[in-house]
């Protein structure tokens, strides 16, 4: 492609408000909610973390695809964001152990992607209005067309999209012999997670969305984590139910973002959808327990009740609150071991404030096993 021509591409709001730009990736047409992420580095991991299945992604940092691509900084085996929209798109790449450049992984995971727009305009206008659906295409122009097929783009709220991005088969990861043993639930795990607990020690076996506890008491875990993912956690009863039963067996549970929704759900705290969501690498979080302020990556639209968490002051305990909004980032159960975070403490690139939880639960998994 060259890029000193201009490939059109337009791209459409369910506010009415519409851009026209330069396509990049392949021609097409695709739709989602968009979101918007304020993090300046990682777009990699941004395309392949499986949170961001089904939506539309905006970048507030102006340079996209200058320091091309590398095979190793994926977090899934391909991209996830449903389009990109973005300032500056270019295929000049300055990182010599780079791959490939930008314009040939978006063509080979056939993305649709928009750029030379006013990317300022539709952050302000998503933090003002809140999150809503788009459509992006580079080969349909008539705006009559464009709002006909955004019309039948359904709402991120009551979609249950885990089941789509979680693994098919169950698989195992780290040192058989290692001192821990861990059950992961899927619902759309990011690779970096994975590698964090194998790193400090223990061994994996992860297992689809949808697993019932007798598919992994085979396994003999010491304890169990709960990934992050897509979607409404509200819409995912099977994993609620099987939450509830993990916790009878009151052994070491750790949530992240996703899971820690689910964890919450499982104990009848409910979630909602926020306006506009958490997504970057600079999320300042308080952990309430040390009084250490944590710069933090996030990726979330839904959060869970304050009022319900709240109520509930005998066996749940607020640990992590966000230092923009106040919303709860980290709650713990009183009566046993289990503990979830909203943000992402894996981030690679990103912040590393947040890595010693996988040290906490890793421990945790330890004192439970020795007792």
């Amino acid at each position: 492609m060259d890029f000193s021509q201009t490939n059109r591409a337009v791209v459409l709001f369910e506010d009415g408000s519409f851009y026209e730009g330069r396509a990049a990736g392949i021609t097409g047409t695709t739709f989602g909610e968009v979101c918007f992420n304020t993090g300046m580095t990682g777009y990699q991991e941004i395309f392949t973390d499986p949170s961001y299945y089904g939506q539309v992604l905006v970048t507030t940092n102006v340079h996209i695809g200058n320091y091309g691509i590398k095979a190793s900084d994926t977090e899934s085996s391909k991209v996830q964001i449903a389009g990109f929209i973005c300032k500056n798109f270019t295929n000049d790449y300055s990182r010599p152990m780079a791959d490939q450049d930008i314009q040939h992984y978006f063509e080979e995971n056939n993305l649709v992607c928009i750029y030379d727009i006013d990317t300022r305009s539709i952050v302000k206008n998503i933090r003002d209005k809140g999150a809503m659906n788009c459509i992006i295409s580079s080969e349909i122009f008539e705006l009559e067309v464009l709002k006909a097929k955004l019309n039948e783009v359904p709402s991120m709220e009551g979609l249950e999209l885990a089941s789509y991005v979680t693994t098919t088969e169950a698989y195992t990861l780290g040192d058989e012999n290692a001192d821990v043993r861990i059950a992961v639930l899927d619902f759309g795990t990011k690779r970096n997670i994975l590698r964090s607990l194998a790193d400090r020690g223990s061994y994996l076996k992860v297992f689809p969305a949808k697993a019932t506890l007798s598919d992994m008491l085979g396994f003999n875990a010491d304890g169990y984590f709960l990934s992050n993912g897509p979607g409404d956690p509200s819409s995912m009863e099977y994993a609620i139910s099987t939450v509830k039963e993990i916790l009878k067996l009151k052994k070491p549970v750790f949530g992240i973002c996703l899971g820690h929704q689910i964890l919450a759900l499982a104990n009848d705290i409910s979630t909602y959808k926020m306006h506009h969501g958490h997504r970057g690498a600079n999320h300042p979080v308080i952990n309430i327990q040390t009084g250490r302020c944590e710069i933090t990556s996030q990726n979330h639209g839904f959060t869970v009740s304050e009022d319900e968490v709240l109520a509930l002051v005998d066996t749940i305990e607020v640990t992590h609150r966000n230092l923009n909004d106040d919303t709860i980032e980290g709650i713990k159960m009183k009566n046993q071991p289990a503990f979830s975070v909203q943000y992402h403490p894996e981030a690679n690139p990103g912040p590393h404030d947040s890595k010693y939880l996988f040290d906490d639960f890793v421990n945790l998994l330890k004192q439970s096993k020795n007792n």
